[in-house]
């Protein structure tokens, strides 16, 4: 309502005989019809935006504008300051998802993990096997349905499949000569669908090979060693032992942000956590699980995987947010998707795996 609507009644017992307007009888009456033809439609908040900032208790206005819009009474046209926004509660933190999920689900998955692992190794190489497809069909997945994005997920599957399995039977020539052939499917496959955006899909499609079977391979390369079971539990406790430090020490102390345009609950606290965390784990895990293994071996193991852990958890984090998505996809509850599980995992294999050969050897 701008002020011009508020000027005197050109005439006693009217309201509003200007130009073009007709009068209105005063009272009551006159008082509805005005309200009726001034009062602006309401705001509706867009209901888009970053999952993130909104978690962040972003302000979003909304609700009557006027006090006749609530009341039943007589109309009331003055014109109404907006709420000052509430400060929020003060209380006990919340730790931001369902930890009673989030726990069953890690032990479920631990578990498998376990017994795959130690009973007998091309179990568990199935297991990085479906970890990667199902990875890459949500990748893709969101890729299609927030940009328009349509990396080819056959091509993606079958050469990803093959990268890790030729990873773990030939080494890492294999892994490499797979990956490239996957590259090659990516960009044949797309040709059976009309060019626009030709460039941005396989674009797309070499970059998912890449960062979700090509890093996954070093996990197989790691399990094909000798003692490649213990390896294999050294890398996975080391970076769960990261993210859970990262976790606590930052819910519990944390107070400056470590990246806040990136992933804004991450703290520069729960950052010194990881790798404390992690180093400690690493000298125990360098001494007792691995031959020929030194605890100083481990404090500069815990320190990397702590440093790409958490790169790794902050570049899924971008990812998310230039998709404008909470979450990967929605299979393990507590979690998120699997992608949200390999977020830290999969820059963290290739650390582990390099390490290891510098100062155990390839086993």
């Amino acid at each position: 309502m701008n002020d011009a609507s508020w000027g005197a009644p050109s005439r006693a017992g009217q309201w509003g005989a200007a130009d073009g307007v007709p009068p209105f009888p005063a009272g009551p009456v006159g008082e509805a019809a005005v309200a009726a033809q001034t009062r602006p439609m309401p705001i509706v908040p867009d209901a888009g935006g970053d999952q993130d900032d909104r978690d962040q208790g972003a302000t979003h206005l909304g609700g009557p504008l006027f006090r006749d819009e609530r009341d039943r009474g007589e109309p009331d046209i003055r014109p109404q300051e907006p709420a000052a926004p509430q400060a929020p509660k003060a209380g006990k933190k919340s730790a931001g998802r369902d930890l009673r999920a989030a726990i069953g689900v890690g032990l479920g998955l631990g578990a498998v993990i376990i017994a795959s692992l130690f009973i007998y190794k091309p179990v568990f190489l199935g297991v990085i096997v479906i970890a990667v497809v199902v990875g890459l069909w949500e990748l893709t997945s969101r890729l299609a349905e927030r940009k328009g994005i349509r990396a080819p997920l056959v091509p993606l599957a079958i050469g990803g499949a093959a990268m890790t399995v030729a990873g773990y039977v030939n080494g890492s020539e294999g892994a490499f000569v797979a990956m490239a052939f996957t590259a090659l499917a990516v960009l044949v496959w797309r040709m059976t669908e009309p060019p626009d955006d030709y460039l941005k899909d396989v674009t797309a499609g070499i970059f998912a090979a890449f960062y979700v079977p090509f890093l996954a391979t070093f996990v197989a390369l790691m399990l094909a060693a000798d003692d490649g079971a213990w390896r294999v539990l050294t890398f996975l406790i080391l970076t769960v032992v990261s993210d859970t430090g990262a976790y606590a020490v930052g819910w519990r102390f944390g107070r400056r942000k470590l990246a806040p345009r990136i992933s804004p609950g991450k703290t520069r606290e729960g950052l010194v956590g990881a790798v404390l965390f992690a180093m400690v784990a690493g000298a125990l895990c360098m001494r007792y699980l691995i031959d020929g293994g030194q605890w100083w071996q481990g404090l500069l193991l815990g320190l990397a995987v702590a440093v790409s852990a958490t790169l790794g958890d902050l570049g899924e984090s971008m990812i998310k947010r230039d998709l404008g998505i909470k979450d990967m996809g929605r299979l393990l509850p507590g979690h998120g998707g699997i992608m949200d599980r390999l977020d830290s995992l999969l820059p963290t294999a290739p650390v582990v795996w390099l390490l290891l050969v510098a100062f155990v050897g390839s086993g």
